[in-house]
């Protein structure tokens, strides 16, 4: 496993893993990471973005990816999702995730780290724009690593 820092991880969001995202090996099924992950992003960008409007903004998943180190059980203690915006582009943005769950020992635990390439549209024309400066200040504000 890479080495990942936690505190890199500003945002996080309790997960609740469900008896029907379990496999026959009674470990969450690698699909439901995405999902995961795509619940991560539903409530990341308007916590990150006061201004993002589902209704009004919109991207696309250019890419998606996801590393996992160790399996996720219907008995994790605290599942958790933490998301952060590792990169800015002029029409896209990667978001990075770390889904956790808290060990014996009170430390967390990483079961996986994803990454996604977002590509910002205008969704009436259907092709890529440029990140507005106002979600692109929204951005950096919440995450200053950016910067």
């Amino acid at each position: 496993m890479q080495n990942i820092n936690i505190q890199d991880f500003k945002f996080s969001l309790p997960l609740t893993i469900r008896w029907n995202d379990l496999d026959p090996l009674s470990h969450v099924n690698n699909v439901y990471y995405f999902e995961y992950f795509q619940i991560g992003r539903g409530h990341y960008m308007p916590t990150v973005s006061k201004q993002w409007d589902w209704t009004k903004n919109m991207f696309v998943i250019a890419h998606i990816e996801c590393d996992y180190y160790k399996e996720l059980k219907l008995t994790a203690v605290q599942p958790t999702i933490k998301l952060r915006t590792s990169s800015l582009g002029s029409k896209s943005f990667e978001i990075e995730y770390l889904i956790t769950s808290l060990g014996k020992d009170g430390n967390e635990i990483v079961h996986a780290k994803g990454k996604s390439t977002q590509v910002l549209i205008d969704t009436t024309l259907g092709k890529s724009i440029e990140i507005p400066d106002w979600l692109r200040t929204d951005l950096t504000t919440y995450e200053p690593a950016l910067q």
